[in-house]
Protein backbone atom coordinates (compact mmCIF):
# COMPACT_ATOMS: atom_id res chain seq x y z
CA UNK A 1 0.00 0.00 0.00
CA UNK A 2 1.17 3.89 -0.61
CA UNK A 3 -0.27 7.06 0.39
CA UNK A 4 -2.05 7.28 -3.08
CA UNK A 5 -4.39 4.53 -1.72
CA UNK A 6 -5.98 6.85 0.73
CA UNK A 7 -6.52 9.52 -1.77
CA UNK A 8 -7.69 6.95 -4.86
CA UNK A 9 -11.40 7.30 -4.01
CA UNK A 10 -12.48 11.08 -4.27
CA UNK A 11 -16.09 10.23 -3.15
CA UNK A 12 -14.59 8.96 0.27
CA UNK A 13 -12.87 12.71 0.59
CA UNK A 14 -14.05 14.65 3.81
CA UNK A 15 -14.93 18.35 2.56
CA UNK A 16 -15.47 21.45 4.18
CA UNK A 17 -17.35 24.32 3.26
CA UNK A 18 -16.31 27.01 1.28
CA UNK A 19 -16.07 29.51 3.70
CA UNK A 20 -13.89 27.71 5.95
CA UNK A 21 -11.55 27.33 3.04
CA UNK A 22 -11.42 31.41 3.06
CA UNK A 23 -11.07 31.56 6.39
CA UNK A 24 -7.64 29.65 6.63
CA UNK A 25 -6.57 31.42 4.22
CA UNK A 26 -7.60 35.05 5.83
CA UNK A 27 -4.84 34.01 8.59
CA UNK A 28 -2.49 35.03 5.70
CA UNK A 29 -4.67 38.36 5.26
CA UNK A 30 -3.74 41.34 6.64
CA UNK A 31 -6.61 43.30 5.21
CA UNK A 32 -9.19 40.48 5.51
CA UNK A 33 -12.95 42.19 5.03
CA UNK A 34 -14.12 40.76 8.56
CA UNK A 35 -18.00 41.99 7.63
CA UNK A 36 -17.65 39.91 4.07
CA UNK A 37 -16.40 36.92 5.16
CA UNK A 38 -19.28 37.32 8.44
CA UNK A 39 -21.62 37.52 5.76
CA UNK A 40 -20.55 34.58 4.15
CA UNK A 41 -21.32 32.50 7.39
CA UNK A 42 -24.03 33.51 8.03
CA UNK A 43 -25.42 32.04 4.55
CA UNK A 44 -24.29 28.71 6.30
CA UNK A 45 -27.15 27.52 8.25
CA UNK A 46 -25.45 24.56 10.06
CA UNK A 47 -22.07 26.80 10.26
CA UNK A 48 -24.15 29.59 12.20
CA UNK A 49 -26.32 27.38 14.29
CA UNK A 50 -23.12 26.23 15.79
CA UNK A 51 -21.25 29.17 15.97
CA UNK A 52 -24.03 30.77 17.69
CA UNK A 53 -24.41 28.05 20.25
CA UNK A 54 -20.64 28.24 21.09
CA UNK A 55 -20.66 31.97 21.61
CA UNK A 56 -23.28 32.06 23.87
CA UNK A 57 -22.10 29.36 26.08
CA UNK A 58 -20.79 30.08 29.45
CA UNK A 59 -17.25 30.06 28.30
CA UNK A 60 -17.54 33.32 26.46
CA UNK A 61 -19.51 34.88 29.00
CA UNK A 62 -20.54 37.54 26.50
CA UNK A 63 -22.82 40.44 27.94
CA UNK A 64 -25.38 39.77 25.62
CA UNK A 65 -27.06 37.56 23.03
CA UNK A 66 -24.91 36.70 19.94
CA UNK A 67 -27.66 36.41 16.95
CA UNK A 68 -25.94 36.61 14.18
CA UNK A 69 -22.30 36.24 12.90
CA UNK A 70 -21.58 39.98 13.14
CA UNK A 71 -22.85 40.64 16.51
CA UNK A 72 -20.12 37.29 17.22
CA UNK A 73 -17.58 39.49 15.50
CA UNK A 74 -18.41 42.93 17.35
CA UNK A 75 -18.66 41.24 21.13
CA UNK A 76 -15.82 38.00 20.64
CA UNK A 77 -13.89 39.59 18.07
CA UNK A 78 -12.99 38.13 14.50
CA UNK A 79 -10.42 35.65 15.81
CA UNK A 80 -12.29 33.81 17.97
CA UNK A 81 -15.30 33.67 14.81
CA UNK A 82 -12.82 32.02 12.49
CA UNK A 83 -11.52 29.49 15.84
CA UNK A 84 -15.17 28.58 16.10
CA UNK A 85 -16.30 28.22 12.21
CA UNK A 86 -13.01 26.49 11.49
CA UNK A 87 -13.79 24.04 14.33
CA UNK A 88 -17.21 23.79 13.40
CA UNK A 89 -16.14 22.69 9.40
CA UNK A 90 -13.47 20.58 10.69
CA UNK A 91 -15.81 18.28 13.20
CA UNK A 92 -18.56 18.13 10.54
CA UNK A 93 -16.55 16.87 7.68
CA UNK A 94 -15.00 13.63 8.79
CA UNK A 95 -18.01 10.43 9.52
CA UNK A 96 -15.99 7.64 11.24
CA UNK A 97 -18.68 4.24 11.70
CA UNK A 98 -17.52 2.74 15.22
CA UNK A 99 -14.85 5.07 16.03
CA UNK A 100 -15.48 7.60 19.00
CA UNK A 101 -14.92 10.83 17.75
CA UNK A 102 -16.03 12.98 20.48
CA UNK A 103 -12.79 11.85 22.46
CA UNK A 104 -10.81 12.32 19.21
CA UNK A 105 -11.87 16.16 18.73
CA UNK A 106 -11.29 16.55 22.82
CA UNK A 107 -8.11 15.70 22.29
CA UNK A 108 -7.54 17.58 19.44
CA UNK A 109 -9.29 20.64 20.46
CA UNK A 110 -7.11 20.23 23.85
CA UNK A 111 -3.64 20.19 21.88
CA UNK A 112 -4.73 23.09 20.17
CA UNK A 113 -5.28 25.07 23.13
CA UNK A 114 -1.89 23.98 24.73
CA UNK A 115 -0.43 25.20 21.30
CA UNK A 116 -1.57 28.65 21.46
CA UNK A 117 -0.71 28.98 25.13
CA UNK A 118 2.62 27.81 23.99
CA UNK A 119 2.98 30.86 21.43
CA UNK A 120 3.10 32.99 23.60
CA UNK A 121 6.48 32.14 24.99
CA UNK A 122 8.41 32.17 21.11
CA UNK A 123 9.27 35.35 19.48
CA UNK A 124 7.12 36.24 16.56
CA UNK A 125 4.60 33.36 16.37
CA UNK A 126 0.75 33.73 15.81
CA UNK A 127 -1.33 32.36 18.52
CA UNK A 128 -4.57 31.56 16.52
CA UNK A 129 -2.16 30.08 13.89
CA UNK A 130 -0.68 27.59 16.13
CA UNK A 131 -4.38 26.94 17.93
CA UNK A 132 -5.03 25.79 14.06
CA UNK A 133 -2.30 23.63 13.47
CA UNK A 134 -2.80 21.84 16.73
CA UNK A 135 -6.95 21.52 15.89
CA UNK A 136 -5.85 19.61 12.54
CA UNK A 137 -2.55 18.01 13.22
CA UNK A 138 -3.83 14.27 13.47
CA UNK A 139 -6.85 14.86 10.99
CA UNK A 140 -4.80 12.41 8.92
CA UNK A 141 -5.75 9.96 11.64
CA UNK A 142 -9.52 10.05 10.85
CA UNK A 143 -8.87 10.22 6.98
CA UNK A 144 -7.11 6.82 7.21
CA UNK A 145 -10.10 5.56 9.58
CA UNK A 146 -12.32 6.23 6.99
CA UNK A 147 -10.67 5.22 3.96
CA UNK A 148 -8.35 2.05 5.42
CA UNK A 149 -10.37 0.72 8.61
CA UNK A 150 -8.82 -3.14 8.32
CA UNK A 151 -5.51 -1.65 8.03
CA UNK A 152 -5.78 1.24 11.11
CA UNK A 153 -7.25 -1.12 13.30
CA UNK A 154 -4.47 -3.73 13.19
CA UNK A 155 -2.19 -0.52 14.53
CA UNK A 156 -4.30 0.28 16.93
CA UNK A 157 -4.16 -3.53 17.91
CA UNK A 158 -0.17 -2.98 17.76
CA UNK A 159 -0.13 -0.13 19.43
CA UNK A 160 -1.31 -1.29 22.80
CA UNK A 161 0.36 -4.22 22.42
CA UNK A 162 3.94 -1.94 22.39
CA UNK A 163 3.03 1.44 23.70
CA UNK A 164 4.82 2.58 20.73
CA UNK A 165 4.17 6.20 19.11
CA UNK A 166 1.55 5.71 16.35
CA UNK A 167 3.56 7.54 13.42
CA UNK A 168 6.19 4.63 14.23
CA UNK A 169 3.90 1.68 13.88
CA UNK A 170 1.73 2.96 10.63
CA UNK A 171 5.40 3.92 9.24
CA UNK A 172 6.31 0.30 9.65
CA UNK A 173 3.59 -1.50 8.49
CA UNK A 174 2.17 1.25 5.50
CA UNK A 175 5.45 2.99 4.81
CA UNK A 176 3.85 6.55 5.51
CA UNK A 177 1.90 8.32 8.58
CA UNK A 178 -1.03 10.26 9.84
CA UNK A 179 1.09 13.31 9.40
CA UNK A 180 1.94 12.86 6.16
CA UNK A 181 -1.90 12.04 5.16
CA UNK A 182 -2.60 14.96 6.99
CA UNK A 183 -0.71 17.39 5.20
CA UNK A 184 -1.76 15.98 2.12
CA UNK A 185 -5.26 16.90 3.01
CA UNK A 186 -4.51 20.16 4.02
CA UNK A 187 -2.18 21.08 1.08
CA UNK A 188 -5.92 19.83 -0.95
CA UNK A 189 -7.90 21.86 1.24
CA UNK A 190 -5.80 24.64 -0.05
CA UNK A 191 -4.12 25.36 3.88
CA UNK A 192 -1.64 27.75 3.85
CA UNK A 193 1.79 26.05 4.17
CA UNK A 194 2.41 26.96 7.41
CA UNK A 195 0.10 24.69 8.39
CA UNK A 196 0.77 22.07 5.42
CA UNK A 197 4.29 21.82 6.85
CA UNK A 198 3.67 21.63 10.63
CA UNK A 199 1.33 18.61 10.25
CA UNK A 200 4.15 16.86 8.36
CA UNK A 201 6.67 17.96 10.66
CA UNK A 202 5.07 17.39 14.01
CA UNK A 203 6.90 14.18 14.85
CA UNK A 204 10.15 14.88 13.14
CA UNK A 205 11.90 17.46 15.57
CA UNK A 206 14.90 16.64 14.18
CA UNK A 207 14.23 17.20 10.87
CA UNK A 208 17.54 18.83 8.72
CA UNK A 209 16.83 22.73 7.38
CA UNK A 210 14.06 25.12 8.36
CA UNK A 211 11.93 23.82 11.07
CA UNK A 212 8.50 25.68 11.58
CA UNK A 213 7.90 26.69 15.03
CA UNK A 214 4.04 25.86 14.65
CA UNK A 215 5.38 21.64 14.48
CA UNK A 216 7.60 21.96 17.42
CA UNK A 217 4.70 23.77 19.41
CA UNK A 218 2.59 20.79 18.29
CA UNK A 219 5.21 18.18 19.25
CA UNK A 220 5.66 19.74 22.56
CA UNK A 221 1.63 19.99 23.37
CA UNK A 222 1.32 16.68 22.32
CA UNK A 223 3.94 15.80 24.98
CA UNK A 224 1.90 18.47 27.86
CA UNK A 225 -1.55 16.98 26.90
CA UNK A 226 -0.04 13.22 27.41
CA UNK A 227 1.45 14.41 30.32
CA UNK A 228 -1.94 16.02 31.95
CA UNK A 229 -4.31 13.28 31.02
CA UNK A 230 -1.51 11.07 32.99
CA UNK A 231 -1.76 13.36 36.11
CA UNK A 232 2.10 13.88 35.24
CA UNK A 233 3.32 16.30 38.20
CA UNK A 234 4.77 19.84 37.71
CA UNK A 235 8.36 17.90 38.91
CA UNK A 236 7.28 14.87 36.22
CA UNK A 237 6.34 17.31 33.17
CA UNK A 238 9.58 19.19 33.16
CA UNK A 239 11.79 16.73 33.80
CA UNK A 240 10.64 14.82 30.48
CA UNK A 241 9.68 17.80 29.02
CA UNK A 242 11.21 18.37 24.89
CA UNK A 243 14.03 20.65 25.91
CA UNK A 244 16.00 20.46 22.74
CA UNK A 245 12.83 21.15 20.35
CA UNK A 246 12.08 24.06 22.78
CA UNK A 247 15.46 25.64 22.07
CA UNK A 248 15.41 25.02 18.40
CA UNK A 249 12.16 27.15 18.17
CA UNK A 250 13.68 29.86 20.57
CA UNK A 251 10.81 29.16 23.49
CA UNK A 252 11.56 31.21 26.81
CA UNK A 253 11.94 28.16 28.69
CA UNK A 254 12.24 29.64 31.97
CA UNK A 255 9.42 31.46 31.74
CA UNK A 256 7.44 27.94 30.69
CA UNK A 257 8.07 26.00 33.30
CA UNK A 258 7.44 28.98 35.88
CA UNK A 259 3.57 28.55 34.35
CA UNK A 260 3.21 25.30 33.30
CA UNK A 261 1.10 24.50 36.41
CA UNK A 262 -1.62 26.28 34.52
CA UNK A 263 -1.99 23.97 31.49
CA UNK A 264 -5.30 22.00 33.54
CA UNK A 265 -6.89 25.32 33.55
CA UNK A 266 -6.72 25.58 29.61
CA UNK A 267 -10.09 25.40 27.65
CA UNK A 268 -10.48 25.61 23.80
CA UNK A 269 -13.65 26.47 24.87
CA UNK A 270 -15.28 23.95 21.84
CA UNK A 271 -16.05 21.27 23.26
CA UNK A 272 -19.70 22.10 23.03
CA UNK A 273 -19.75 21.44 19.07
CA UNK A 274 -19.69 17.82 20.32
CA UNK A 275 -22.60 17.73 22.45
Amino acid sequence: MNMATIFAESRQMPHIPRVVQELIETMQDENVDIDKISKKVALDQSLTAKVLRLANSAHYGVPRTVSNPQDAVVLLGFSTLRTMVLASGMTGAFKVEGFDQKAFWKNAFGVAAISKWLASYVPACDKDTAFTCGMVHSMGSLLMRMCVPEESSKIDNAILLSDTPRHTVENSQLGFNYADVGAELARRWKFPEVIQVSIAEQNNPRAEGEYFREAGLIYIAKYLKKAHDKNFSEEEIISGFPLAVAERIDMDIKKAYADVASIGELNSGLDGLLE
